[in-house]
């Protein structure tokens, strides 16, 4: 067994005896009113705050053993239906659907706002900055909230790109940002999401790029994904950064 693999069966074995948490479906406002959809995965108040957002046509489906894995790790999550979405792992995205029967917008810019109601509800339960956790398109979303927004300790990016109209958006309203950050993409993206973020000046910078080919967006955390272990363990290397600026010794 290879040190990667080594590394990554240990830190299973070390978590399987942990307890297992709750999984409680609630809803809220969006800014605009719609009813937003979302899996909270409570562990403990004074652990930090994950927000998981995912990529276009996915549900907070997508995050399933990912945020329970993110449990056994120290870290309160939640996984949010955005309105620019639709079903993945049998989980439909109810917010995209009140958005459908309603016929109110649905861009993956009007998303933006559902991100922040989140956050909004997440800092009114913890009163703590947030960890943000993006997936393609809310990838691009969470880099720009994180750039505007007081309240988002650090971002971790699966994928990012110029998805939002003009074809320069992200690259602008990203110029600047100096606020923790770990991007990573499949191989064959990397060169693009490289330049994306090129004008982010984080002290802690991180883009991860993997040594297999990998896939696009956060579905490479998934327990099946043949790469999942590389992406797990740089991606907690990372969190357990984030967990040191919270809490400094």
């Amino acid at each position: 067994m290879n040190l990667l693999k080594y590394i990554f069966v240990s830190v299973l074995i070390l978590i399987t005896n942990l307890q297992t948490f709750a999984q409680i479906k609630i809803s809220f406002p969006s800014k605009d009113s719609v009813i937003i959809t979302a899996d909270w995965y409570p562990v403990a108040d004074s652990l930090p705050i994950i927000l998981l957002c995912h990529q276009a046509r996915f549900s907070r489906g997508e995050f399933q053993g990912t945020a329970e894995k993110l449990n056994k790790f120290g870290f309160n999550c939640l996984a949010v239906d955005l309105r620019a979405g639709g079903e993945v792992n049998g989980v439909a995205n109810e917010t995209a659907s009140y958005v459908r029967r309603n016929k109110l917008p649905s861009s993956y810019l009007a998303a933006e706002q559902d991100i922040i109601a989140a956050m909004d509800f997440l800092y009114n339960k913890y009163r703590k900055k947030i960890i943000l956790l993006g997936s393609s398109y809310s990838a691009s979303l969470a880099l720009i909230i994180a750039n505007e927004n007081d309240h988002v300790l650090g971002v971790a990016a699966f994928s990012p790109g110029e998805y939002l109209e003009p074809k320069d958006y992200v690259s602008k309203h990203i110029e600047g940002l100096n606020k923790p950050v770990f991007i990573t993409s499949s191989k064959e993206e990397a060169p693009g999401v490289t330049d994306l973020v090129k004008d982010v000046v984080s002290m802690i910078k991180i883009q991860y790029i993997p040594m297999s080919e990998g896939d696009h967006g956060s579905k490479v955390l998934w327990n099946e994904k043949p790469y999942n272990e590389e992406y797990w363990l740089a991606l907690m290397s990372f969190l357990n950064r984030m967990k040191k600026i919270e809490h400094p010794e």
